[in-house]
């Protein structure tokens, strides 16, 4: 019997989320609590409590039998049942098998390069992922993996075999701020970024720069100096903190400036790193 995940959403064809034109298609379910996360709605998976039904002006949510029940074509995604969850979820995820997708992307394959699946955090389905993956390789497509780095996948030995890339955060150097931020220590997403740098399996580390609440600093010059001493060519990617969908309530914090962003690109292309893009 084929797998089944949890999917937020699928967007069809994506140029930022790797190489070439792919679809990106996001779980639900995330083991991180970031304090900046833009898409909080990802972290927990619904509990049929139904606060969201009334407010849905559409009709495309109710509750039968003790069930939150999400009607796809009513729906005009106008978010207000997000806006009113209480627990960072959503009432409109879709259980989805392999299947299901595979039949999904044959709308799209012919015009993509391969798939990136993202979350919440995906590898909390990586049997899933696994399944998936195998399928996709036989269309053609690349698969590549957008995650937080904090489950093992140097030692999944079944994904590593069907996945191309991974697209991983470093969000703090340091594992004490990591677990501030996130919730988390970081080892395991260092581990992740050695072992799998090594594999040629990663695209791209990106970093979220939060003045007054991370030391982006310290994080730009020892993680670029990790990555030059992987492979200098890895793409680092810094990207600005922005307050758009963040819950203004865990986190206080502003835009940071083009000129400070300049100064972190210098130290990392100093320690090494040869591909190194402001966002």
């Amino acid at each position: 019997m084929s797998k089944i995940a949890f999917v937020n959403k699928i967007i069809p064809f994506s140029n930022v989320d790797g190489e070439g034109n792919r679809t990106a298609i996001f779980l639900q379910g995330c083991n991180y609590n970031c304090l900046y996360c833009h898409n909080p709605e990802t972290i927990n998976h619904c509990n049929n409590c139904g606060l969201c039904v009334p407010h849905c002006e559409y009709g495309a949510l109710s509750k039968i039998e003790g069930k939150v029940v999400y009607d796809i074509e009513k729906c005009q995604n106008c978010d207000r049942c997000i806006a009113e969850c209480k627990r960072n979820s959503s009432p409109k995820i879709i259980p989805m098998t392999v299947e299901d997708i595979l039949k999904y992307l044959q709308k799209t394959r012919y015009f993509i390069s391969g798939i990136t699946v993202s979350g919440g955090e995906c590898t909390l389905q990586s049997d899933f992922l696994i399944e998936l993956f195998r399928e996709v390789k036989k269309m053609g497509l690349t698969t590549f993996i957008d995650t937080n780095g904090s489950t093992p996948i140097y030692n999944n030995k079944e994904l590593l075999e069907v996945m191309d890339k991974t697209m991983i955060d470093l969000k703090a150097y340091d594992s004490e701020e990591n677990k501030m931020l996130t919730g988390l220590e970081n080892k395991t997403v260092i581990e992740n970024i050695k072992v799998l740098g090594k594999l040629d399996k990663i695209y791209e580390i990106r970093t979220v720069v939060v003045p007054q609440v991370l030391d982006s600093r310290k994080t730009v010059d020892e993680g670029s100096k990790l990555l030059a001493s992987i492979n200098p060519n890895i793409i680092y990617k810094l990207i600005k903190y922005r307050p758009l969908g963040v819950r203004e309530n865990l986190i206080k914090s502003t835009v940071p400036t083009q000129e400070y962003m300049e100064e972190l690109k210098e130290i990392a292309i100093s320690n090494g790193c040869k591909n190194v893009i402001i966002v």
